[in-house]
């Protein structure tokens, strides 16, 4: 399946979500890319104490009840806190999260390139494991 701007989606993973849509309730599809959860659950290791969760039309993955990464589309959502937001911004292929349109402090969207490599996945899955183990548990 391809749509809009020619990119091919038949590799991706769907949840159904609803939306408002002028007032009227409808359903949707919002993609992740499944090859790219798989290499997430890699880059953990063997921890057994990550959740996945299906969030923000994606699949995020929990640790001690904070959220530390998350797919959208073939995007890789790092919750780095308010510290080290300014650090992940300066990396190569990092931008703001804006999923709501307005950018979220303290968590980025590193692009499909800035993960290419199993290196490069695991150090921004250190980043939102050291958030998520410098909170106190929920």
């Amino acid at each position: 399946m391809s749509v809009g701007l020619g990119y091919d989606l038949a590799h991706l993973g769907s949840q159904d979500l609803l939306s408002a849509d002028m007032g009227m309730k409808v359903r949707e599809k919002r993609k992740f890319d499944e090859a790219l959860a798989e290499r997430v659950r890699v880059a953990f290791g063997p921890r057994r104490d990550v959740v996945e969760k299906r969030m923000f039309g994606g699949l995020c993955f929990m640790v001690r009840g904070h959220m530390t990464v998350g797919l959208v589309g073939a995007d890789l959502m790092v919750r780095t806190g308010p510290d080290g937001f300014e650090d992940a911004l300066a990396q190569p292929h990092a931008r703001p999260m804006d999923f709501t349109g307005r950018p979220m402090r303290g968590f980025v969207f590193v692009a499909s390139t800035g993960i290419a490599t199993e290196t490069d996945l695991k150090n921004w899955v250190g980043r939102g494991l050291a958030f998520a183990e410098s909170q106190p548990a929920k």
